[in-house]
């Protein structure tokens, strides 16, 4: 277990230096099975997108060339950045791709019967597994997500939008729930509502990066009302307004996972709530400057200042006191279902 800690301490060390932020608000426990966990998410993320700890390989260069240009604004927590870092990678084909999907799913679900091999990474799920008795279920869904950005899956309808937000971000919400060790199913939702509110977040603020890669996880139907049809018209920059608006819906579409998300944060322990509640902040501030500057936001990374997470930071205590002291109420019933 020693190896697999320090490979995912190494691993979140490089890859996001946000969550190892956040992760020192949690008890020491916790935090070790956080970053396991994490370190875990990020190889099965780099295998897939052909990148190392989150930042771009020759691999991603070759396929997407012209990257959108956010190298002037950087956050930490920034993924899908920086210079080439292993010269090795080359082109990866659909049937390479498929490969590599098989590898993780039968690594992943051996490591979830207690048998992960040599690899750091899966060692580091395993444990979590056997610490917190995840069901194999989980971190089989969060490959499913993968899989549809390795199939190049089209998004035509808000639905389809969500269910890859809930794949690859709600269902790490609940697994990060279950590691703060929350078994009620109604708090589990509103994890679940979170890792959404933030994968939506993440849509709107990376759009024209994702489009330079061949990604478009806006619901196609939404940009045809404003009469953007495919990649190119959404890279369009004289049609920087109409993608704008379509990037506010997605940002208002948010906010009910957000307040729902908000319910749930008084059901965590002390320290893991003043974190979330943290990270709560700092995601709903991004989409608000991204609603807030219009087209302008999309000519740039929009992030959050040192000074603005600081003062989340200390808002975020006072926001896991207040909920602490809340009964859970009913969750509206117009949000996603998880299926588990």
């Amino acid at each position: 277990m020693q190896v697999a800690l320090e490979h995912a301490r190494a691993s979140i060390a490089q890859g996001s230096q946000s969550f190892a932020a956040a992760a020192r608000l949690f008890d020491a426990r916790t935090r070790e099975s956080a970053v396991m966990l994490y370190a875990w998410c990020r190889h099965c993320d780099d295998l897939i997108d052909g990148q190392v700890l989150g930042h771009a390989t020759n691999e991603e260069r070759s396929v997407h060339p012209e990257p959108f240009d956010k190298a002037q604004d950087r956050p930490v927590e920034a993924c899908r950045q920086g210079p080439a870092t292993d010269p090795s990678h080359e082109t990866a084909s659909p049937a390479d791709l498929e490969t590599r999907l098989l590898e993780l799913q039968a690594k992943t679900r051996a490591a979830c019967a207690g048998k992960p091999g040599d690899d750091p990474a899966f060692q580091a799920l395993a444990e979590v597994v056997r610490r917190h008795g995840l069901p194999a279920q989980l971190p089989m869904e969060l490959l499913a997500g993968f899989a549809m950005d390795a199939r190049g899956t089209e998004y035509r309808t808000l639905a389809d939008t969500l269910l890859y937000a809930w794949r690859v971000a709600g269902v790490v919400g609940v697994m990060m729930a279950r590691v703060m060790g929350v078994s009620d199913a109604r708090t589990l939702d509103r994890a679940c509502d979170l890792g959404i509110a933030f994968q939506l977040t993440n849509i709107a603020r990376d759009v024209l990066e994702d489009a330079a890669n061949g990604r478009l996880y806006l619901p196609a139907g939404w940009l045809r009302e404003e009469g953007l049809h495919g990649l190119a018209e959404v890279q369009d920059p004289g049609r920087r307004e109409a993608l704008a608006r379509v990037v506010a819906r997605l940002v208002a579409t948010a906010e009910p996972y957000y307040q729902s998300a908000l319910a749930g944060i008084g059901e965590l322990p002390l320290r893991c709530a003043w974190s979330i509640a943290t990270a709560r902040g700092i995601y709903r501030e991004i989409g608000r400057k991204l609603k807030r500057s219009g087209p302008s936001a999309l000519e740039r990374r929009v992030a959050t200042s040192r000074g603005e997470k600081l003062w989340f930071v200390a808002r975020g205590a006072g926001v896991a006191l207040a909920a602490s002291a809340i009964e859970l109420p009913a969750r509206p019933v117009h949000l996603f279902q998880r299926p588990f």
